[in-house]
């Protein structure tokens, strides 16, 4: 009887031992110093440093080429401010179809692709009118790339979203250089070459979003049943100052290469001067697990709208290298804190089934209107003022909605200390 007993004994043994292998893999592939998580933040990681380094071209130097080709500052603003209309729009539309439909790596996967392919109709033209249709098509299908990717990253790291900030460095240190490069590269031909570094750029970005994780994306409801958490009081005051934020960066993102330029410096010091505002944000980054556990994400974002005014009103006074490069390395709070405390925060008021929704509509809010609010007024007023009174204009509103978002704050927890009494 043994000897008939002894193969179930041995498929018994077989099926608890591939049992084991599996509950194995499964605590592996969730452990931070294993496999499964460390490729996952490999693939999470090349996106971003594709990402912002097709940034490092766009954002510094296609006004510039823009300016060579002889656009006025008022047309340099509405082409800038009709991209970030784009971001404004149109990321909230395809997350909420992403969210609906449960298809977030199907529309980032595209959308990657054919922006590669409407940027390259730039190569055929330089007419303005034909920029403003081309500029319209790029930005429908690139303005939800970032935001589906901040999405996926707070899905994918899961316990581990402290950690956001050295993922997120991958694309400062990519930005950094190609800024550079670039700038140099812009001394020895023209500011020509950046149309074919950005096309480059993109088809290497739609050939690696093939390898992005699906993440665990949960079915929501409509449109109206997925806005409505995000028109309580806490997060729309958080939306409004996160738009003035942005709004002020507005003569820095749309008008810093061309200010540098006038002033008299080089292509070189242009890029360079871009390069170490990254740097700097770099050290923030790596830092911001140990930077969060010690402070909250209102009063991180409450210091960084005060650097902000006093990075602009300084930027708007000196004309010296050290004096420059000083506000520069002021971007490690203006930017590097606050991007990494506005995606936590909005990812901590966005209902566990619209995270996506929610990383759209700041990406929207700040990235998309607040950005373009700042392209057209620095646009329209830049052939008539200095940048010098633009940035001081900047550091004002920068300014008051630190003011706005500390009173909201303090009102919040007002409201808490009333709660625990009544």
């Amino acid at each position: 009887m043994r000897l008939f007993a002894q193969p179930s004994i041995l498929q018994k043994t077989k099926r608890d031992h591939q049992h084991l292998i599996r509950a194995y893999r499964k605590i592996e592939s969730s452990n931070p110093e294993t496999g499964g998580n460390t490729s996952v933040k490999i693939i999470l990681g090349s996106q971003y440093f594709i990402y912002f380094g097709v940034m490092g071209v766009i954002l510094p130097y296609f006004n510039l080429y823009c300016y060579h080709l002889g656009f006025s500052g008022f047309q340099i603003g509405v082409l800038s401010s009709l991209r970030t209309l784009a971001t404004a729009l149109f990321p909230m539309l395809w997350a909420m179809l992403a969210d609906r439909f449960l298809i977030r790596r199907p529309i980032y996967i595209a959308c990657n692709i054919i922006s590669m392919g409407a940027w390259s109709l730039y190569l055929l033209t330089t007419d303005f009118s034909l920029m403003f249709a081309i500029t319209s098509l790029y930005g429908f299908f690139y303005a939800p790339i970032i935001s589906f990717l901040e999405s996926f990253s707070m899905d994918l790291l899961g316990s581990q979203k402290k950690g956001y900030g050295r993922l997120r460095a991958w694309g400062s240190l990519s930005f950094i250089v190609v800024v550079v490069l670039v700038g140099r590269a812009i001394d020895a031909a023209s500011t020509e070459i950046i149309l074919v570094l950005v096309l480059a750029g993109s088809m290497l970005q739609a050939l690696f979003s093939f390898a992005m994780p699906p993440g665990a994306s949960k079915k929501t409801a409509g449109p109206a049943t997925a806005a409505r958490p995000f028109l309580k009081r806490r997060t729309v005051v958080f939306l409004f100052c996160a738009f003035i934020m942005l709004f002020s960066h507005g003569t820095y993102y749309g008008f810093f290469s061309i200010h540098l330029e006038n002033l008299g410096y080089s292509g070189l010091f242009t890029g360079l001067a871009w390069a170490l505002a990254s740097l700097s944000e770099i050290g923030v980054m790596l830092a911001s697990e140990k930077i969060f556990k010690r402070f909250s994400y209102q009063k991180i974002l409450i210091f960084t709208f005060f650097a902000a005014g006093c990075r602009w009103i300084i930027m708007g006074m000196v004309t010296s290298v050290p004096l420059i490069l000083f506000a520069q390395l002021l971007h490690a709070l203006t930017y590097g804190a606050f991007h990494v405390a506005s995606i936590l925060y909005m990812d901590e008021l966005s209902p566990e089934k619209a995270k996506t929704t929610g990383q759209a509509i700041n990406n929207a809010v700040t990235y998309g209107m607040g950005i373009m609010a700042g392209f057209l007024f620095n646009g329209y007023f830049f052939d008539i003022v200095s940048t010098s009174w633009l940035f001081y204009a900047s550091g004002i509103i920068a300014f008051f909605g630190g003011l706005l978002f500390c009173a909201e704050h303090r009102f919040q927890a007002g409201s808490a200390d009333l709660k625990k009494y009544y």
